[in-house]
């Protein structure tokens, strides 16, 4: 079942980022289904975070989608290679986000060989958010699409996790002040070999 808007539309990214752990993640594109359980997130909280793309209600065409009501996608290419998808949350003009980081694969996995041009290591597909974006066959030419529409979609097949389960650390690759330089807004599953780093 997929998610509804109205979890999105949440004004507690952090919370929201923590609770996506477990959430099944899908892809429809060209007729290609894809899906993984999402396995590492990363908050970023609008206009007081150093590390948003909306850091201080900065308003440009690449990330204006991060001001629309939550339960879009907003994508955007980093270092000119890697399509990086990020999920819109909080009500309109918030301008949260959550950047999905690792997926364990669960279907489609051919098509994510076959897009990733690996077949040897399938705890290599999803890992990092520029892998997990070309093996679901994301591209900025996503950039604002419903996650209630027949292309991008995340559902909840009940799986939950203890507390001591969830790992929260700071995000990755952030050169910026504290305290949001190390702000433990990175959330990953605790053993899994799917996140992108330890």
């Amino acid at each position: 079942m997929k998610i509804a808007s109205e979890f999105y539309q949440r004004e507690n990214v952090v919370l929201i980022a923590s609770e996506l752990l477990g959430k099944v993640l899908c892809t429809d594109i060209n007729g290609q289904l894809t899906a993984g359980i999402i396995v590492e997130t990363e908050a970023y909280k609008g206009p007081e975070d150093l590390g948003s793309h909306a850091y201080n209600d900065r308003r440009t065409p690449r990330n204006e989608i991060m001001y629309a009501k939550g339960g879009v996608a907003y994508m955007y290419i980093c270092y000119g290679i890697h399509n990086m998808l990020n999920i819109v949350t909080g009500a309109e003009n918030s301008s949260h986000a959550v950047l999905i980081r690792a997926l364990e694969p669960v279907e489609g996995i051919e098509i994510m060989r076959d897009r990733r041009q690996i077949v040897n290591d399938d705890r290599k597909l999803c890992k990092g958010p520029g892998a997990l974006a070309k093996a679901m066959g994301l591209t900025k030419s996503h950039n604002g699409i419903s996650l209630q529409g027949g292309q991008l979609w995340l559902e909840d097949k009940g799986r939950s996790y203890k507390a001591e389960e969830i790992i929260a650390a700071p995000r990755i690759g952030l050169n910026i002040a504290e305290p949001y330089r190390s702000i433990p807004w990175r959330f990953y599953i605790r053993g899994s070999s799917f996140i992108s780093r330890g």
